[in-house]
C-alpha cells in the first residue's frame, strides 16, 4: 500500500544535481577530486571537516562522495554519522548508504533502511533495487525479496535486465529455482550474464548436474561462464571434472583469466597435482598473467599442497607482492610438510613486515608447533592470539595445543587443558586425545577418553574407528565389534580410503583391494614381489588392529591391498627410477602402511610423498619425515573383508 501511495502521490525524485545550491559549485570539483584519491577513512575525514568547517556539509555530491570512500572502506560507523546528519536524503543517499551496509556484510540493516525509506514516500529506482535485492539473496531474507518483487511489478521496473538478473540470483541463492528459472525464461533475451547466474545458483547448492545442463546449452560462452562452471566444480569437489573442463575451455579458444587461474590450481592442490600445476605455472609466466599476492597465493599453496616444499618457498621469495594470504599459505606449506622451524620464522618474519596475522595464521603454525613438538613456543604463541592481536581463539586452535600435548607425551596436561579450555570440545579433540594414548600406550587414559566419546557419540567414522582400532590393539575384541555395531546402528556413513597419483598426465584413483585398473595385473605383480623382499626385512604386519575374526593371513593380505600401496605400486611401474612417487590419501596412513612405506623407500631407493588427511610424510632412505608420529587409522572399514582374499 506505501508503495503504490508512493507511485500515485509522490514526483519523481530529481538528480542531486537539480536539488543543489549554485553557490557549492565554486570548490566542489576540487574537493571530489581529493575525496576520490582517499583510500581510507583516516584519509577522508579532514576533508569532511573542511566541508563543515566551510559551511557546505549537506552537498549532496559531496556526501555521495563521502558513502561512497565509506563503501570501499567498509565502514559502517563513519557511513551511519554522516546519513543521520542528513535532514532529507533522497533516493541517491539511500542508495548510497545500502550500498555500504550490503558491502559491508550488514545485509538485514540494508534491507531495514530500504523500507524504512518506502515509508518515507521516496521511491525507489532502477538502481537502488538490485542493491537490496542482493542484500535479500546474500542474507537469505526470502520474504522481503518477495515483497521488493512484488514493488518491482507494481513500478514497471521488472522489465530492467539488471533487475530480472538480481531477481533471479534472489531465488536462486534462497533455493527457489522454480521462481529462479520462472524469471529466466521470462527474460527477452536471456544472455551469457543471465545464464552464468543460472548456473552458479545451481553450484551453490550442490546442484552440479543441472549446472552442466544449463551450461552446455549456452550458444556463446564466455570467460566468466567458463570459470564460474569450473570454480562451482572445484567448490563441489569435482576436481577432475573441473579440470577437464578447463582443457575444454583452452580447446574453445578462450584465454583464462586470473580467476580461472586460481580456481584451476586449486583443483591441482586439492588432487597433488604437481605436473599439472606447474603446466599451469608456465602458461601463467607465458601469457604474461599478473602474479599478484591472488595468483602468488594460489601457485605457494599449490607447489606446498603437492609436496614440493622447496619450489614454494622459492616461489614466495620472488613475489613482489605479498599480504597476509601470501604468509597464510606459506606457513600452512611449512607446516603440512613438517618444515616446524621454517614455518615459525615466516611467522617471525611476518610481524616483523607489519602483516597482521589472522585466525588462519594462528592455525597454520600452532600446527607446525604440533608437527615439531615445540611446546613452549606454541604456548606463547597460543597466548598471544588474544593478549597481544585480540583474535578469539577457536576450536581449531586448542585442538592444535591438545595434539602438540599429546605428540610428547603430556597425555594428563593435555586431559586438563581440555576439560579446563573455554570451548565445548568436539570428537576431533577428543579423538587426538585417544590416538596419543594409543601411539603412547596409555591405555588408562585411553579407556577414559574412549568413554567420553562413546557417552557423547562420535560425530564421523573415523573415530567410530580409531575407537575399534584401539580396543582391537589390546585384544578386547568384544568392545571393537561393539563401537562397529554402534557405527552401523546410528548410521554413520564410513568413507572408504581412497589414494590417487598422477602419473602420465593422468590422475590414477586407488581404493581399498581395486581391481579397476586396466593395469591390475601388472600393479599386484609389483604388490607380490614387495611383500617378498619386506619379509627378508624383518617385516611383521600390525594385524591386531584389525578386529574382524579371520584368518591371520586374510588379515595381512588386508593389510597389504590398501589404497596407498596400490598407488604406490602403479607409481613404481609407470614413472622411470628415481623419479619421485607422489601420492594422496583421503583419510590418514595408517600406522602399518607408515612403516611398509619406510622400508619400500629403503628397497626402492625411491622418495615417496604422501599427503593424508593430516599432513605429508616424506619417505626416504627408510625414514619419514614425521618422525615416526603416526596416528592413523585402519582403512580396512567394512566387517566383510574376508572377500578380499579372491584378489590374490
Amino acid at each position: 500500500m506505501i508503495v503504490a501511495a508512493v507511485a500515485a502521490a509522490s514526483p519523481p525524485v530529481s538528480p542531486p544535481y537539480l536539488n543543489s545550491n549554485p553557490g557549492c559549485f565554486r570548490d566542489r570539483k576540487q574537493l571530489l577530486f581529493k575525496l576520490q584519491k582517499c583510500k581510507s577513512i583516516q584519509h577522508a575525514a579532514p576533508i569532511h571537516a573542511h566541508i563543515i568547517k566551510n559551511g557546505n556539509p549537506n552537498d549532496p555530491f559531496i556526501l555521495f562522495e563521502l558513502l561512497r570512500i565509506c563503501s570501499r572502506c567498509c565502514s559502517i560507523e563513519y557511513a551511519s554519522k554522516i546519513f543521520r546528519q542528513i535532514p532529507d536524503p533522497n533516493v541517491f543517499i539511500y542508495t548510497a548508504f545500502i550500498e555500504v551496509l550490503v558491502s559491508s556484510g550488514a545485509y538485514s540493516d540494508g534491507i531495514r533502511t530500504y523500507f524504512q525509506m518506502i515509508k518515507d514516500f521516496i521511491l525507489p529506482d532502477i538502481y537502488i533495487i538490485p542493491l537490496v535485492l542482493k542484500a535479500c539473496g546474500c542474507g537469505l531474507d526470502l520474504k522481503s525479496g518477495q515483497q521488493i518483487h512484488c514493488q518491482v511489478m507494481k513500478l514497471g521496473l521488472s522489465l530492467d535486465r539488471f533487475v530480472r538478473v538480481k531477481l533471479m540470483e534472489l531465488y536462486g541463492k534462497c533455493g527457489e529455482f522454480n521462481d529462479a528459472k520462472k524469471v529466466f525464461d521470462e527474460m527477452p533475451q536471456r544472455d551469457v550474464v543471465a545464464s552464468t547466474v543460472m548456473i552458479s545458483c545451481y553450484l551453490d547448492h550442490g546442484l552440479v548436474s543441472k549446472a552442466m545442463d544449463e551450461f552446455r546449452v549456452v550458444s556463446t560462452k564466455d570467460n566468466v561462464c567458463w570459470t564460474a562452471m569450473i570454480d562451482g566444480l572445484v567448490k563441489n569437489g569435482e576436481m577432475n571434472y573441473a579440470l577437464e573442463l578447463f582443457r575444454e575451455m583452452q580447446m574453445a579458444g578462450l584465454k583464462p583469466n586470473e580467476v580461472t587461474i586460481v580456481c584451476v590450481l586449486s583443483a591441482c592442490a586439492q588432487l597433488g597435482a604437481l605436473e599439472l600445476g606447474k603446466w599451469v605455472h608456465s602458461y601463467v609466466e607465458k601469457y604474461n598473467i599478473e602474479v599478484n599476492h591472488i595468483v602468488g597465493s594460489a601457485l605457494v599453496n599449490m607447489y606446498s599442497r603437492c609436496g614440493d616444499i622447496d619450489e614454494a618457498a622459492s616461489l614466495f621469495e620472488e613475489l613482489k607482492a605479498r599480504d597476509v594470504t601470501t604468509y597464510n599459505s606459506m606457513i600452512v606449506g611449512y607446516a603440512l610438510n613438517g618444515k616446524s622451524i621454517e614455518a615459525i620464522k615466516v611467522f617471525q618474519r611476518m610481524k616483523r613486515e607489519g602483516v597482521k596475522p589472522t585466525s588462519i595464521t594462528f592455525s597454520g603454525v600452532l600446527n607446525a608447533c604440533s608437527h615439531g613438538g615445540l611446546v613452549d613456543i606454541g604456548f606463547d604463541i597460543f597466548e598471544s592470539m588474544e593478549t597481544e592481536y585480540g583474535i578469539e581463539r577457536r576450536i581449531e586452535h586448542y585442538g592444535c595445543m591438545v595434539d602438540l600435548l599429546g605428540r610428547v607425551g603430556r597425555l594428563e596436561e593435555a586431559y586438563d587443558f581440555i576439560q579446563k579450555g573455554n570451548i565445548a570440545p568436539d570428537n576431533i579433540i577428543w579423538g587426538s586425545l585417544l590416538s596419543a594414548c594409543r601411539i603412547h600406550k596409555n591405555f588408562e587414559l585411553g579407556e577414559r577418553v574412549a568413554k567420553i566419546l562413546l557417552e557423547y557419540g562420535a560425530a564421523d567414522s573415523g573415530t567410530y574407528i580409531l575407537l575399534s582400532n584401539v580396543y582391537a590393539s589390546r585384544g578386547k575384541f568384544k568392545e571393537a565389534a561393539r563401537v562397529r555395531a554402534k557405527l552401523r546402528e546410528e548410521g554413520v556413513q564410513k568413507e572408504p580410503g581412497c589414494s590417487s597419483i598422477e602419473a602420465n598426465n593422468e590422475i590414477h584413483e586407488f581404493l581399498l583391494g581395486d581391481i579397476r585398473h586396466p593395469e591390475r595385473e601388472a600393479i599386484y605383480s609389483k604388490l607380490k614381489e614387495l611383500n617378498d623382499m619386506l619379509e627378508s626385512e624383518d617385516y611383521a604386519p600390525a594385524t591386531d588392529v584389525i578386529s574382524q575374526d579371520i584368518e591371520e593371513h586374510e588379515k595381512r593380505w588386508a593389510l597389504s591391498i590398501h589404497s596407498e600401496r596400490l598407488a604406490i605400486c602403479y607409481g613404481l611401474i609407470s614413472t622411470k627410477p628415481c623419479t619421485t612417487i607422489r601420492v594422496v590419501k583421503n583419510l590418514r596412513v595408517c600406522n602399518d602402511c607408515h612403516s611398509v612405506i619406510k622400508l619400500i623407500s629403503k628397497i626402492t631407493g625411491r622418495k615417496i610423498v604422501v599427503r593424508d588427511r593430516n599432513r605429508f610424510h616424506h619417505f626416504e632412505n627408510g625414514v619419514c619425515s614425521c618422525g615416526d608420529y603416526c596416528v592413523g587409522i585402519n582403512e580396512v572399514q567394512h566387517p566383510e573383508v574376508s572377500h578380499l582374499s579372491v584378489i590374490k
